[in-house]
């Protein structure tokens, strides 16, 4: 937030009461619970234990959810990387995964999510790998997720990180699987949804080296930003 400030984004009071309040609450967190008395239409418990494979959405509706089992081997034409769903980590993650490969079998849109992070991923050189991939690179911003600055071919089989996969949203007769970063890299690489144990197997070189790939950006930890900083608070 005191970057936001600096680089004039909305009312600076506004921005420094957040920063008050945030400060406040990690000096003394707590978490939201609900009433003792609430009632719910329906309780819905999931032991985590039992998920031993990547769920995805299948066409068209989100809440049509299948293990990535019962859909592998599933031809994809087009994929997306990006939208709000995704974080630094993320784009870190896909381009590792692609592993170097040139000209992949899927036409794959990436668009991060904040120029910080395209700044960053560039800086990184993750870029160059998407490029050798053969990769578009968008505008950060919600893309291909809202439809507003592009739109993948007519009916083509799409594998999305987007939020959403409603019909007509990311292209016209689209058939869109909704699915993490990590998958929709193996996927666009592959040409096809990977088998659990393509999956698996792919995800070694990420598990090894977990703690660089999924670093966030701390902007106290990054010079330009943390100057930015100092000059705020002054």
């Amino acid at each position: 937030m005191k970057n936001m400030i600096a680089e004039g984004y909305e009312d600076k009071r506004t921005l420094q009461r957040r920063i008050e309040k945030v400060e406040a609450w990690l000096a003394n967190p707590s978490l939201l619970e609900a009433d003792k008395d609430a009632e719910y239409a329906a309780v819905i418990e999931i032991d985590l234990a039992d998920i031993k494979e990547p769920i995805v959405c299948c066409p068209n509706d989100p809440d049509d959810a299948k293990f990535l089992s019962e859909v592998a081997g599933t031809k994809i034409d087009e994929s997306f990387l990006g939208s709000c769903m995704t974080n630094i980590g993320h784009f870190r993650a896909a381009a590792t995964l692609l592993g170097g490969q040139r000209d992949i079998p899927v036409k794959m849109w990436v668009a991060p999510p904040t120029k910080m992070d395209e700044s960053e991923l560039i800086k990184e050189g993750h870029y160059a790998a998407f490029g050798a991939s053969g990769a578009r690179t968008e505008m950060p911003g919600c893309s291909l997720c809202m439809g507003n600055q592009a739109q993948v071919r007519e009916g083509a089989t799409v594998i999305s990180t987007s939020t959403r996969n409603f019909p007509n949203r990311l292209g016209k007769n689209t058939n869109v699987y909704l699915g993490s970063a990590e998958l929709t890299a193996i996927a666009s690489k592959l040409g096809y949804l990977p088998t659990k144990e393509e999956y698996l197997k792919a995800m070694g070189i990420i598990d090894a080296d977990k703690a660089s790939v999924y670093r966030y950006m701390n902007f106290d930890q990054i010079e330009e930003y943390a100057e930015v900083a100092k000059g705020v608070t002054a």
